[in-house]
């Protein structure tokens, strides 16, 4: 069983890291990106991302000081790397060798600069949402330059792990990236709603922190069948079959 997830906006490239890393499969690629990036002042990556100023400025600086080499002394681990809602539900900083070993054959991360990311794979401090409107070339944007390179990607893991099963934990912009026509799997897409105002609904700073939580059951736990999902009922969600498809699982909480 494989799974995916969206990277964060929020990074923390500092602190501790683990010895064992490996590196993104895609720095060419990212160094095409970073080559369109480099050439755009702080104005233009402002209207470009809707961000403030001085993200702006944050992020042209990051663009002129990233370089294709990767080492552990300049960058540090995706899955340590990222922080938000979704990385806080993972809750990587307190795996065990073992666990870190488990994620980083279960678990990929959608990159709008990377493409897809292993757990231990090495990266610099970016800000580049997939759905940018980023032209390279002849490539109008983000999801028609990566083609089939995610799906690929994707395959091989799939591959390795002998698995026809993809947990998709990404948002809907990320999952866009992968071409569901070529991939070598069935996907099961969990939603996570909780009780407001009479009903349930996807509370989004909620439903973000169960897709970690979630990754994490399945980590620690080995999961291999889907049927082993419904088991999940961290921090109060509860598997509801009423609510529930084949493809799409469904957790109430309250």
């Amino acid at each position: 069983m494989l799974v995916v997830v969206s990277p964060a906006k929020k990074l923390d490239v500092t602190g501790d890291k683990p010895k064992d890393y490996s590196l993104p499969v895609y720095t060419s690629e990212s160094k095409k990106l970073i080559t369109n990036l480099k050439k755009m002042n702080p104005k233009s990556l402002e209207k470009l991302m809707g961000i403030s100023t001085s993200l702006a400025e944050l992020n042209f600086q990051r663009y002129q000081e990233w370089n294709e080499q990767h080492l552990l002394e300049d960058s540090k681990q995706a899955i340590l790397s990222f922080t938000g809602e979704v990385y806080s539900g993972l809750g990587a900083e307190s795996f065990s060798d073992k666990e870190l070993k488990e994620a980083q054959n279960r678990l990929r991360i959608l990159s709008g600069l990377y493409g897809v990311l292993k757990p231990l794979d090495l990266m610099h401090a970016y800000r580049l949402e997939m759905g940018t409107s980023l032209k390279i070339g002849e490539k109008k944007n983000l999801y028609e330059f990566w083609g089939d390179k995610i799906v690929n990607e994707l395959n091989i893991a799939l591959k390795e792990l002998n698995s026809s099963t993809l947990v998709n934990l990404a948002s809907t912009e990320y999952f866009k990236s992968v071409n569901k026509k070529k991939l070598n799997a069935e996907i099961i897409t969990p939603v996570f709603k909780d009780f407001s105002n009479g009903k349930y609904k996807m509370v989004m700073v909620y439903a973000k922190k169960a897709r970690g939580m979630m990754a994490n059951y399945i980590i620690k736990n080995k999961i291999e069948n889907t049927t082993d999902l419904i088991g999940f009922n961290t921090d109060g969600y509860c598997f509801n079959q009423e609510a529930s498809t084949t493809n799409e699982f469904v957790f109430y909480r309250g």
